[in-house]
């Protein structure tokens, strides 16, 4: 199913504007093969200090697999009603290269609380120090223990979206349970980017097409090809996967591939959805809590997983050997 859900209202117009404003002005220059990777994750880690989060998540600390991250749980006071039994594994974006835990915190803390199950956010290896498969290397392995205590819901973020879709694959491949369901934002799910990338549309805030060649040559070394399938999960066989739920804007490099990638899960004989967001950037739902069209967005990721399993018990607890 392929939706539109335009925003609306003057306030909501504004606040978009200022935020498109913002990011073009302060991270666009930066996401840049003419600054090092050091430099940028820097920056995004100066910037992700003036995160927003819920006074009601509580955040901690964790090794899943033998791979650090951070826990998001809902306290007893801001816990949903109703929530679902499972947890979440979010994989933050970044191009592979940047990025972590702290800069995806205020959606990764709303998603714990209006669900009311627990949320792991692993700080995955980068490239180029770590280059292809360290990142997947990682997520299965947290992956594979976070699925041996239930349901897990994958979701993820740009590249994170595309980890998350190669994570699946990865998974259905070791003979490990599906997970509960995909929710990918803005997936970076095709690293072909020849001469027939996408030119990215105006209203683009953030991303570049060199931004990205640059992070793809890092992130596949020499030896992967970026037509392999867990580099570029479009081109695989999508036979078997969970449900999908696919989020993107209009106004961002990446919109056509989830178009496509929609299209490939639907013949593929995947329950899929995709929800087009007119006029709005890549991965808008960051700023859940100040931008209205984020918080519908969340809203309708979380009604998505709510209808997949009946309303059962709070048991975003997790066991000590998942946070040990």
């Amino acid at each position: 199913m392929l939706s539109q859900h335009p925003p609306s209202g003057i306030a909501e117009a504004i606040t978009a504007l200022v935020l498109r404003r913002l990011l073009q002005t302060l991270l666009k220059p930066v996401f840049s093969p003419r600054r090092s990777i050091a430099l940028q994750r820097r920056w995004l880690a100066a910037l992700s200090r003036l995160n927003r989060l819920p006074r009601a998540a509580v955040l901690q600390a964790g090794v899943v697999g033998g791979v650090a991250g951070e826990w998001s749980r809902p306290s007893a006071a801001g816990a949903a009603s109703g929530a679902e039994a499972g947890q979440w594994l979010y994989l933050h974006g970044g191009a592979y290269c940047i990025g972590s835990p702290r800069s995806h915190r205020n959606l990764g803390t709303r998603l714990a609380l209006g669900s009311g199950m627990a949320l792991f956010m692993p700080d995955y290896r980068l490239a180029p120090e770590a280059p292809f498969p360290a990142a997947l290397d990682d997520v299965l392995a947290v992956y594979r223990v976070m699925a041996a205590q239930g349901p897990v819901v994958v979701a993820g973020d740009s590249a994170g979206g595309g980890l998350a879709l190669a994570l699946a694959l990865a998974a259905r491949e070791a003979g490990l349970p599906a997970p509960a369901a995909l929710v990918l934002l803005s997936p970076w799910a095709d690293m072909v980017l020849d001469g027939q990338a996408p030119t990215p549309p105006p209203g683009e805030a953030m991303l570049s097409l060199a931004w990205a060649q640059a992070c793809a040559a890092h992130y596949l070394g020499r030896d992967t090809p970026p037509s392999h399938p867990w580099a570029s999960p479009l081109r695989a066989d999508l036979r078997g996967l969970p449900p999908t739920l696919i989020q993107a804007g209009t106004d961002e490099m990446l919109h056509d591939q989830a178009l496509a990638l929609h299209a490939a899960l639907v013949a593929a004989g995947v329950a899929a959805q995709c929800q087009i967001t007119p006029r709005r950037w890549h991965v808008f739902q960051l700023h859940a809590g100040s931008l209205a069209s984020a918080d519908a967005a969340l809203a309708r990721m979380l009604a998505f997983v709510r209808a997949l399993q009946p309303a059962g018990p709070l048991s975003a607890a997790v066991p000590a050997a998942v946070a040990s």
